[in-house]
């Protein structure tokens, strides 16, 4: 009896996932390189994240998963994680089974996040971070590698939010979500604020000077509020996307074991905003 061939497969979780366009992402560079594998997204509760894990793990062609909210920090508790990623980011977004079959926990957020602004001088900085979830966490841990200026983390919880300053070695304040904006070089909405299906993100920009960046990891919408708001003040704007294929490029690499083809980004983009 000739045993069916299982083609390597990955998918990205969460809860919600419908709005997921990681499996568009994947799928689209899946087909440019002409490799036999899938990429799906799979609805996970928080109830059932160690048990989707147990059911992944002796799959031999299960090739990882992407995270999302809000399995971000509890998967840690799920895999291994032998590069330390608790104990810098502490949040992961991927999983990747290595060379000896065994699942890794890993981050490429914090990447994802930097490569569009890596030009930009932020050295010394002053930074606003709107959230304090696991996106925060990768965000806080690559600007603390810039060497940013004082943080100041806008979030419903101050508490929580002073432990990520404290965590990554920051300086800063934490406010309000509704409190005024510091004259920054850099504005990052890390929150799912603006998402579809959360509450808006109202923030007044009347305090930023005319060469601040505005950054929103939001990416649907993809025009979201705030880019809206930054681009009407003349702002330069980072979108949700840029970050979003950033870091599903790294986390395909460890799933297929092929680099993804980056060139055909402008098509990739154009293929998101349909």
């Amino acid at each position: 009896m000739t045993i069916p061939h299982a083609p390597p497969h990955a998918e990205v979780i969460g809860d919600p996932i419908a709005q997921s366009k990681s499996p568009l992402i994947h799928g689209f560079w899946i087909d440019k390189l002409g490799i036999d594998a899938r990429y799906e997204k799979t609805l996970v509760t928080p109830e059932g994240l160690g048990a989707f894990f147990a059911s992944r793990r002796d799959d031999p062609d299960w090739r990882g998963c992407n995270i999302t909210a809000p399995h971000k920090v509890a998967a840690l508790d799920h895999v291994p994680d032998p590069g330390g990623v608790r104990d810098s980011i502490g949040a992961i977004n991927t999983v990747f089974r290595g060379a000896d079959g065994a699942l890794i926990g890993t981050n490429t957020d914090a990447a994802g996040f930097y490569a569009p602004i890596a030009e930009f001088d932020l050295e010394g900085a002053p930074v606003a971070v709107v959230g304090a979830g696991g996106a925060a966490r990768a965000i806080l841990f690559a600007l603390a590698r810039a060497g940013v200026g004082p943080v100041t983390i806008l979030n419903r919880s101050p508490l929580k939010a002073m432990g990520l300053l404290a965590t990554f070695g920051l300086k800063g304040d934490v406010v309000a979500l509704d409190a005024p904006i510091p004259p920054v070089a850099l504005l990052v909405n890390a929150s799912s604020l603006g998402m579809v299906g959360h509450p808006p993100l109202d923030l007044d920009l009347s305090n930023l000077p005319e060469d601040a960046l505005v950054y929103d990891a939001v990416y649907a919408p993809l025009e979201t509020g705030l880019l809206a708001a930054a681009r009407a003040r003349g702002l330069e704007t980072v979108d949700g996307l840029e970050m979003l294929i950033g870091q599903a490029a790294l986390a395909f690499e460890l799933f297929f074991g092929k680099a993804a083809p980056r060139e055909h980004d402008a098509e990739l983009r154009t293929l998101l905003l349909k």
